[in-house]
This record gives structure tokens, sequence and C-alpha cells, in this order.
């Protein structure tokens, strides 16, 4: 186990940060490891956990979550809020159910419905937009060619089909700005988090191939994070990733637009591009990072996409609220670590996320199972660090190391990942932390993009909804300015600037040597 006293975690070696980007040199990564800087401190915590869950995956995460509370986090006198969010009722009903049964003085639970309107509902309130844009954000230019950007034949389907995204942004919009429940539950939400007199975590999970969930959070994060708390409070991002049985309509194209519309909020070269043109609303609001939950290897091992995605949920949960939130919190510290230069190390910095933002937390592994597909990443990536931590009865030392060295079969990274063992009366479990990968890194990333090529333009619409209602097609070139992105789809001068090729990933704004 690594030795605590580590006096803050200051380390003011000589850096070399042209080879390894905001990393320093490879003694700081390996602080983790010996000296275990990440560890919670005396002066750290206690923590709150505060949870909004999008969709159909962020509903079913709460769910666990609830039901969790009463085993992991029993014996701790941690406060649990949570807000669930999606269109329709099907997945809320659950969470309802699971939330009778919580103590109520420590677990405060919230859910949303939003309604599915007709057409006439639906366009009546996007050609109000101008408006809702202009009270929200001064410097919005009152654009008079203004349309919405769905096609006005769409037919919106009924609540618990599947909303494509730019639908999903759509449908949450016009309920917001118009003030329907989701706009007071959100207020209600960011009080819990603003009057907590513990240390607030707060965390936004979604299934990054979703529709409603990756439609919806590119607005409500800007709306939570930047508008209610003032980027006050940590923030994380939780987005589960596909697995290879999920469905065929999955692998249409739409990870390529999400998982590049996150790549434009959280890198901070490409976020100043977009916030040159937009502002400072626009800034990046996962003020603690960005987390991807992997499922392959829990698949690869049950062949079944429901046995799966259960683990998966119930997992998350234990992992999140797991000794009042220290792990989360100590994955979290790592990153920002990791992300500080040790010149402009001190404990209170937050750290900027570069290219490099997409932070894995593999969860649904027990002792001696795969914790990380090798079908999760590309062949070239090489990470600075990853940490693996054993939970459960009889665990010791040994397990820990025997956990790392799996991990290391499959992953190779600049320093052999640490492990951590925390003996508790529960099934054994084991949990990896693989930070600061880029999108390249991803297996799937090259894959879908050639997928979204093949589409015709209606079609690569419907897969966007961040910037949608500015008027810009972020995935696709500007007509205005030759090499940057973001086409301009509402007869005015839009657009980003972020080059179209770092878009694509055919270029990287800033050094990712590994």
């Amino acid at each position: 186990m690594p030795d605590h006293g580590h006096d803050h975690g200051h380390n003011h070696d000589a850096c070399d940060s042209e080879s390894l980007g905001l990393t320093t040199d490879l003694s700081r990564i390996e602080a983790l490891v010996t000296q275990g800087v990440h560890r919670i401190g005396d002066h750290e915590g206690p923590f709150s956990l505060h949870v909004l869950g999008l969709g159909k995956t962020g509903a079913n995460v709460i769910e666990e979550m609830i039901g969790a509370h009463a085993d992991v986090a029993a014996d701790t006198e941690t406060p649990f809020h949570a807000l669930a969010v999606d269109i329709g009722d099907a997945e809320l009903v659950g969470v309802r159910h699971a939330a009778e049964n919580a103590p109520v003085d420590r677990v405060h639970v919230q859910t949303v419905s939003l309604p599915a309107p007709d057409n006439s509902t639906l366009f009546a309130g996007l050609r109000r937009y101008r408006e809702f844009l202009k009270t929200e954000y001064p410097r919005y230019y009152w654009n008079p060619n203004y349309e919405p950007w769905l096609p006005n034949d769409l037919e919106v389907p009924s609540a618990g089909a599947h909303f494509p995204r730019a639908l999903a942004k759509g449908i949450y919009g016009i309920e917001y700005y118009q003030g329907g429940q989701v706009t007071s539950a959100l207020d209600s939400f960011a009080e819990s988090v603003l009057n907590s007199t513990q240390t607030p975590l707060v965390c936004i999970v979604f299934s990054l191939a979703g529709g409603t969930g990756s439609g919806i959070v590119v607005e409500l994060a800007r709306h939570l994070s930047t508008i209610r708390l003032g980027r006050r409070a940590l923030v994380l991002g939780i987005g589960v990733l596909p697995s290879d049985g999920d469905p065929v309509e999955l692998q249409d194209g739409r990870m390529f637009t999400t998982i590049n519309e996150l790549d434009c909020m959280i890198d901070s070269e490409k976020n100043k591009g977009v916030m040159a043109v937009w502002g400072d609303l626009y800034k990046n609001p996962f003020t603690a990072g960005f987390f991807a939950v992997p499922q392959n290897a829990v698949y690869e091992r049950t062949g079944d996409v429901q046995q799966t995605h259960t683990e998966i949920d119930c997992d998350l949960a234990d992992f999140v609220l797991r000794d009042g939130g220290t792990h989360l919190y100590e994955s979290i510290k790592a990153l920002n670590w990791l992300n500080v230069p040790a010149n402009a190390w001190h404990p209170a910095t937050r750290g900027e996320q570069s290219d490099r933002w997409i932070n894995l937390l593999s969860v649904g592994a027990g002792p001696g199972q795969d914790i990380v597909s090798a079908r999760e990443l590309a062949a070239s990536a090489v990470p600075d660090f990853a940490e693996v931590r054993v939970f459960g009865k009889e665990t010791d030392d040994q397990d820990g190391d025997t956990a790392a060295g799996a991990l290391a079969a499959v992953v190779t990274t600049a320093v052999r990942p640490g492990s951590l063992v925390f003996p508790s009366n529960e099934t054994p479990t084991v949990s990896a932390f693989i930070p600061r990968l880029s999108k390249l890194d991803m297996e799937f990333f090259v894959a879908s993009r050639e997928v979204y090529d093949s589409l015709d333009w209606e079609e690569k619409l419907m897969r966007h909804a961040w910037l949608l209602d500015l008027g810009v097609l972020l995935c696709e070139p500007s007509t205005r300015f030759e090499g940057v992105g973001g086409e301009c789809i509402l007869g005015c001068a839009c657009w980003v600037v972020v080059p179209h090729a770092a878009i694509r990933g055919e270029l990287e704004l800033t050094e990712t040597t590994h």
C-alpha cells in the first residue's frame, strides 16, 4: 500500500512537458503509484453525492444507486441526491419505486418525464428559440432567417421509442425554456449542491450511444454546471460506452458526432475555438473531467446484452457510492494531478483537459476476470497511468498485484499499473481507472467516422445535438472559412474556430506523444 504521508503531493521536479503534454515526467506519474499522491487526506471530505441520470441508462444507474446506498454507503453519513430525466415515464417508474424504500433522511430522489409532443407543439416551441437564446445569451445574433433545425415533416416518436439526438435536444429545450418541470427540478438539484455542508461531488450519467441522454446532456450540463453552479462545484460526466453486443443501429455514426461534440466541449484548445465565436457560456461544463465506462469485457464474459447492462449499472453504482464517494474523488484527484504541470501544481489548482480527455472507468469484473477488453483501445494507445482497485472479503495485496498484472497484459502504460486493495464484507470486485486517452485511442472512433461519412445530409444532422440551435453543424466544414468546422445551416454566418481536420481526428491541436 502507498505511503500517504506525501505533504499534499507537491512535486516540483524538472519536467519534460513537450514529450508528455501536461503530464510532466515519469517520476510524477510514478508518484501516483509509489506515494499515493491522489489518496484522500485528513483535510478532504466528507462528501455529498449528487447524481443526474439522463435517458434510459442514466435512470437505470440511479435506480441501482438507490438500492446500493443501503449496502455500500449504509455505514456512512453521505447524503445522496438524484435526479432522473427521460422522455416518457417507462424507465422512471423503477426509480420512484426504489426511492420508496430508501431512507428519507439521506436519499432524495426526483424524476422528470419529458413529454413527447406532437409536431405542431414541437415546432411552436422551436420557432421561439431566438427569444430563448436572447434571454440567456446577450451576445446571441438575432438571425432574421432563423428556422427550426429539424425537418418540418418530422414525425415525433411515441414516448419510450428511440429519439434521435437532434430531436431529444429540441424536446428538452422547449420544456426548459418554457418553464417546464425540468427547469424547477434543475433548480432544486442545484440547491442541494450549493447548500450541502459536505463537499459536493456531482455526476451526470448517460449513454454515449443513446439518443435521449447524449442529445440532452449537451445543454443540460451547461444549464446546471455553468449557469446554476457557476462552475464552482466538481461536475463529472460519466458516459457509458456501447458494447459489441448492443443493437446494430447504435453503430449508425452517432458516436462520431457525440464524441466530437464532447471533444469540442472538454479539450481546452478546441473549446477556446468554440468560445471565440459563441462566448464563455459554452465553456467546458465538466469541471471534474469525463469518465467513459466500457462494457465489452463484461459482454465477452456473459454473452448477454441485458445481463451486461445490469452488471455495469450495478457496479458503477457501487463504485460511485462506496466509502462515501472516496474512490470517485480519488480518481478525480489522480486525473487532476496528471493534468497540472509540476511547476504550476497547487492542491487548489484545477487542471485543464487536453485532447486526451477520455478517462476509462472500467467496472463489472471479479478477481481473475478481464477488466478491460482488448477491443476497447486502438493498438497505438499507450496511456500514462492505470490503477486497479480490489474490493471484497479475504482480499490482500497479492490480489491487487494479480489484477494489475492482468490489466497490464491488455493495456500498455508508460508506468506499470498501480493497485489498491480495500477489504470489505461484499463479494470481491475489481475496477480499473485508465486516464488521459484521446478519441483516436478508442477503437470505435475511426469506424464510426466511416459510417458517418456514408450518410446523407439530413441523416448527419439528426445525429448532431450541440450548437444546432445556433445554426452550427459541428462535424461538417464551415461554409464561410476554409479549413475550420461548423457548417452554417440557418442561412447565417456560423462556424467554430476549430480545424475541421481536428474534428475528424485527422489533425490534433496539441501534441499527443504517448
